[in-house]
């Protein structure tokens, strides 16, 4: 057990109750809750969760077969905490971060019990870069060195969040392990300490930070019903529901694969084995789309799968918000990906049920929504101790069961969350993906965002926005009637809207994951889109209003193309959104001189 050394003064006990991944030990007088402890003989990882006089209960991290009544229980000293620092980065972590592939190695296909809290390599050597000297002053969060952790990602070395003082012994550049002291601090007491370039932090409490800023940047993801319709800011929070087969995985891959963040940290939170053996031989193969080098070089990848122990499962989302805040605290962009929450709340009832808690609405616990607000509070815009800024974005994925939005953690996850994408089952049947409803899906960020659009778009992106938003709203009234006495009797001018909202849906909202020039589209192609499907409904409109019969005004090759567009028409070549647009003023001039002429004859 060298990874999972005990504290001084560790309060060590006696197991007097076993249920899964609950064990009660008695003796436990000297422990504090949320302490670390070693169990059994096999020295499994877990956690004091609550004292009751000397009789503690503990959530056990790893399956408990084989566990005996009376085995010793040791406690560490110190709360379940993760290491930080170079070697995460590319890397596959379990629920409280032990490397996979590491323990693969070992020649183990599944993690046994008792490995311990092994984490980061602590023989590989990193070639460092020190960028203080002695006499300076250095600020809790201060940087003081850099290490190319990947091709894509500079790691900065950090003084820990408790620590300042004044250096008064550096290293020079050269090759260091993350347990070799690069520089020793002196701080206000006169007592030293050894800084290392890696750090442990607990994975429940928040990384401090100087202050947060309001939101006011978009998080590009190159998906056009996202950063177009409801778009996503930097430090925001989003949830993703959905039933079975409409989509979650896919579109959190797409926002992983293609969004504009520093860095991915992705955790696969009680999905099946199979999805996350789709990350993982995906990404090394994808290339990022702004420097060509492999996505996987600025990806994280937290697995615990349904198979694994539940109680590490409840723990993975804390480990990877952890490791986000520590890269956030570098001067990093983060997205945290979690999929999905709704299986981390599925943990929190079985374990709940297993302390025999009163339950609340269908079994989970009672504080289900605070715990839910707690996790989605950890995102933010924020200025770090070393007055850098840096963000951590969390989107959530929901499984409600039979795609009922009404159940407990999807009516949880709307009240916190600023952007709600709502993933609809009808369309995912009709092949229209990301299947995300625009009537119930919602962004609280468009306001807050709308001078980064017009500083960095267009000042009217959301004005023509809201105009295509409104014909969807209003092609969603016009079918109730459509479907009682068919499209044959509403007038021209409605009929239009039909016309027009299904260009908006087919050739804008819809998007293919796999069509190579589809599966990403720029934020200036996206505004181009939008102001061609906007020129053609106000011209095909105004047509209509001149008394041109429909049948003329919807010119099908017209029509066709146009939503084809997103297929054709490449970042490279702007210049044919105005093509299109002349095409369409030039049909519609010539129609409505056409009709002109012939009033003219007529009278």
């Amino acid at each position: 057990m060298p990874e999972t050394e005990t504290g001084t003064g560790a309060g060590i006990g006696s197991i007097i109750y076993i249920n899964g991944p609950v064990v009660k030990a008695k003796h436990l007088e000297t422990s504090k809750v949320r302490e670390m402890v070693v169990v059994g003989e096999k020295k499994l990882i877990g956690e004091i969760i609550s004292l009751e006089g000397d009789i503690g209960t503990i959530q056990v991290y790893e399956d408990t077969i084989g566990l005996k009544m009376g085995e010793e229980v040791i406690g560490t000293g110190k709360p379940l905490s993760v290491k930080l620092g170079p070697g995460i980065v590319s890397h596959i972590f379990d629920g409280i971060e032990r490397p996979l592939s590491k323990i693969y190695d070992l020649g183990n296909q599944f993690i046994p019990e008792g490995i311990g809290l092994i984490s980061l390599d602590k023989e590989e050597l990193w070639d460092t870069r020190l960028t203080v000297k002695e006499g300076d002053f250095l600020e809790s969060g201060a940087i003081f060195a850099e290490i190319e952790e990947t091709s894509m990602l500079l790691h900065r070395a950090m003084v820990p969040p408790t620590l300042r003082g004044r250096v008064i012994r550096v290293m020079p550049d050269g090759k260091y392990t993350i347990e070799d002291t690069l520089l020793i601090l002196s701080d206000e007491k006169g007592q030293t300490h050894n800084i290392k370039m890696s750090q442990e932090w607990p994975i429940r409490q928040p990384r401090p930070v100087k202050q947060r800023i309001p939101l006011e940047k978009l998080l590009v993801t190159g998906q056009r019903v996202i950063d177009t319709f409801f778009p996503l800011a930097k430090g925001g929070t989003s949830g993703i529901p959905g039933g079975f087969g409409t989509g979650k995985t896919i579109t959190q891959h797409q926002l992983a694969k293609w969004s504009d963040a520093d860095l991915i940290v992705y955790i696969g939170c009680g999905e099946r084995g199979n999805e996350m053996t789709e990350v993982l031989e995906d990404f090394p193969k994808l290339k990022d789309p702004k420097t060509d080098n492999p996505l996987m070089d600025r990806t994280i990848l937290i697995a615990n799968t349904s198979n694994m122990p539940v109680a590490a499962r409840e723990a993975s989302i804390y480990t990877g918000i952890t490791i986000a805040e520590y890269f956030r605290d570098m001067g990093y962009n983060v997205a945290v990906m979690a999929d999905s929450t709704s299986r981390w709340a599925e943990a929190l009832r079985e374990i709940s049920g297993r302390l025999e808690e009163m339950p609340a609405e269908e079994g989970y616990p009672a504080y289900l929504a605070s715990r839910l607000a707690a996790f989605y509070e950890r995102a933010g815009y924020c200025q770090n101790l070393n007055g850098s800024e840096g963000s951590v974005t969390i989107i959530g994925a929901v499984s409600p069961a039979g795609g009922d939005f009404s159940e407990p953690v999807t009516k949880s996850t709307k009240r916190i969350v600023g952007n709600f994408l709502a993933l609809d089952r009808e369309l995912a049947h009709a092949r229209h993906f990301p299947s995300i409803n625009w009537l119930l899906s919602y962004s609280n960020y468009i306001p807050v965002l709308s001078d980064w659009f017009k500083e960095n778009i267009s000042p009217e992106m959301m004005g023509i926005r809201a105009k295509l938003m409104g014909i969807l709203l209003e092609e969603n009234k016009l079918m109730d009637i459509v479907k009682l006495i068919g499209e044959d009797v509403l007038p021209d001018e409605q009929r239009i809207i039909l016309e027009i909202a299904r260009i908006i849906k087919i050739g804008f909202l819809q998007q293919s994951a796999y069509h190579s020039r589809d599966l990403y589209t720029g934020l200036p192609e996206q505004y181009n889109m939008l102001k061609v499907i906007k020129n053609l409904y106000d011209r095909a409109y105004s047509s209509i209003k001149k008394g041109i019969p429909l049948s003329k005004v919807k010119e099908e090759g017209l029509f066709s193309d146009i939503i084809m567009m997103k297929y054709n028409i490449s970042a490279e070549k702007p210049e044919l959104f105005k093509e299109l647009i002349d095409r369409i003023n030039n049909y519609y001039d010539s129609l409505e001189n056409m009709y002109k002429e012939g009033s003219t004859d007529e009278g």
